[in-house]
């Protein structure tokens, strides 16, 4: 064998040389891209550190990866800043924040109503109080109605229609985490149309802030503090009682039929039904001999007694009497006094006696007061005003 045969049998021919050269290129230009970065160590390292950089969600934030449905063109949502058929029908979605306004407004005016209805009408009367539960009935329903329709069309027809769950993280947050709240928060909010469409947003502000207004007015009926009013009546010396319905004073011996009894009004406020809370009272007339102590024998005429109509328990209208046992009976909670000692309480809840109405009579014979009630009438919370 020659010097140079034995070269050629070490070393590899150009034709070999040239033939894996362009094998090797080959190969390169045909390799696709994922393949050589999957095989090796450095491409694994980088893709690892890069699932570890992606902020971890937790409770009250979405899913940074597959859970972030809502602003996930994916889901069909049309995008960030697009609702679920503003995508596909902007005419649409342009009635349905019209419609969504309508009912903002409506519970707006509505709300504006029940105000004016509770201030402006008068509640004197029967026909009147019904008129006015009436007028505050219909108008606060259509302001709570109105708001509820606008804010569901508004959230079937503005807002992406998605579903997200959230399984239990740790409480804490990072900064990451907090930074990938207020972004999704931020694009929630745009996506939400709540930012872009003043027309909403404005027809919103305007109904919530006449419906929340509403209850401050009702406050009005917590006030002023009674103070010491509760603890007198319009019962003054001199005043005549009248009959409760005809209004007519009575003289004694008008009241000629022992063991009858009839409501009495002072004289003057016949038609003053907050006076009449309190100054009602119940005439009742015995035999002699009857009255017995508690009873302040010197406020009686003629065997008649004259006790406060209100109960001492809750304040109900005492309207009962049982001419055969003396007994006068609240019909609320079954509160029993004796009218021949004092009117004292026999049985039922209530704390004390019926107070007492000194009486006497004026030139002309009639029935008046002596004075005013020594004590309060009514329950006995009252006497802490």
């Amino acid at each position: 064998m020659s010097e140079n045969d034995q070269t050629s049998a070490d070393q590899p021919g150009e034709d070999e040389r040239a033939s894996g050269g362009a094998t090797e290129a080959a190969g390169r230009a045909g390799e696709p891209a994922g393949t050589a970065a999957a095989g090796s160590p450095g491409s694994a390292e980088e893709a690892e550190g890069q699932e570890h950089s992606r902020p971890h969600r937790v409770i009250g934030t979405p899913s940074p990866t597959a859970a972030r449905t809502l602003l996930d063109p994916a889901a069909g949502n049309g995008g960030p800043g697009q609702g679920a058929i503003e995508s596909g029908d902007p005419a649409r979605a342009k009635r349905a924040e019209r419609i969504v306004a309508f009912f903002f407004l409506l519970s707006a005016l509505a709300s504006i109503g029940f105000i004016a209805a509770y201030i402006g009408m008068p509640v004197h009367s029967m026909s009147r109080v019904f008129h006015s539960n009436l007028a505050l009935g219909s108008a606060m329903t259509v302001g709570f109605l109105s708001m509820a329709f606008g804010a569901v069309i508004w959230v079937r027809r503005l807002m992406p229609d998605v579903e997200m769950s959230e399984p239990r993280k740790p409480v804490a947050s990072t900064p990451e985490d907090r930074q990938a709240f207020q972004q999704t928060f931020m694009e929630g909010g745009e996506d939400s149309g709540f930012i872009k469409r003043p027309l909403v947003r404005r027809t919103l502000i305007a109904a919530t802030v006449p419906l929340a207004l509403a209850p401050v007015v009702l406050l009005r009926d917590m006030g002023p503090l009674p103070g010491t009013t509760l603890r007198h009546t319009v019962w003054r010396k001199g005043m005549r009682l009248l009959v409760f319905g005809s209004n007519r004073p009575m003289k004694p011996e008008e009241f000629d039929s022992p063991g009858g009894l009839i409501t009495m009004v002072p004289d003057g406020y016949q038609d003053n039904d907050d006076e009449l809370a309190k100054a009602a009272v119940i005439l009742i007339k015995f035999e002699p001999g009857q009255l017995q102590p508690p009873t302040v024998m010197d406020w009686t005429v003629q065997n008649i007694v004259a006790y406060s109509k209100i109960c001492t328990h809750v304040g109900c209208p005492v309207a009962l009497y049982e001419q055969t046992t003396h007994h006068i009976l609240c019909p609320c909670h079954q509160s029993t006094f004796n009218a021949p000692r004092g009117a004292t309480v026999i049985f039922g809840p209530a704390p004390r006696p019926l107070p007492q109405l000194p009486l006497t009579t004026d030139a002309e014979g009639y029935l008046v007061a002596a004075g005013d009630f020594t004590e309060p009438v009514g329950p006995s919370f009252w006497e802490r005003g």
